[in-house]
């Protein structure tokens, strides 16, 4: 089944949406990884949505920014595939509407992001390399990747 992608600013996500996405968000960062931190950090209100639907559920998301907010580039965070949902390819659906987004809305495909090293596989796959040494973010080992 095709994901269904949607791309929304702050002010556009209704209640079940926003709800839905925290959850998801809550669900895979802080409960599966085992790792407790600020996941609702002041910030979502400045990123644009990308959401990936199945079945009118939210499944697949990722936050994106413009230039000059997070990094120099646009940056894209908070990927997030449902764990059950892993295994239909949807975080290359939702990597490719982002990519795509950020060009949409703010006229760039340099793009940065801050990666938990054991995917860098797949965000290379996505044109995304490596940059720098690695580093601990909230106790994950991270590495910041750039697209240009």
């Amino acid at each position: 089944m095709n994901l269904r992608i949607e791309v929304k600013k702050f002010n556009e996500l209704n209640l079940v949406e926003l709800y839905s996405i925290l959850q998801l968000r809550s669900e895979v960062f802080v409960v599966e990884q085992n790792c407790v931190y600020q996941d609702i950090d002041g910030k979502d209100d400045k990123a644009l949505h990308i959401i990936g639907f199945k079945n009118d559920k939210i499944v697949a998301y990722t936050r994106c920014f413009q230039p000059g907010f997070y990094f120099n580039e646009a940056a894209i965070g908070r990927v997030v595939v449902k764990d059950s949902e892993r295994k239909f390819g949807y975080g290359h659906d939702i990597m490719k509407a982002s990519d795509k987004a950020i060009l949409d809305f703010y006229k760039t495909s340099n793009i940065k992001l801050s990666a938990q090293q054991y995917l860098i596989k797949f965000y290379k796959t996505h044109g995304y390399q490596t940059t720098g040494d690695g580093y601990l973010e909230d106790g994950i080992p991270h590495i910041a990747m750039v697209k240009d």
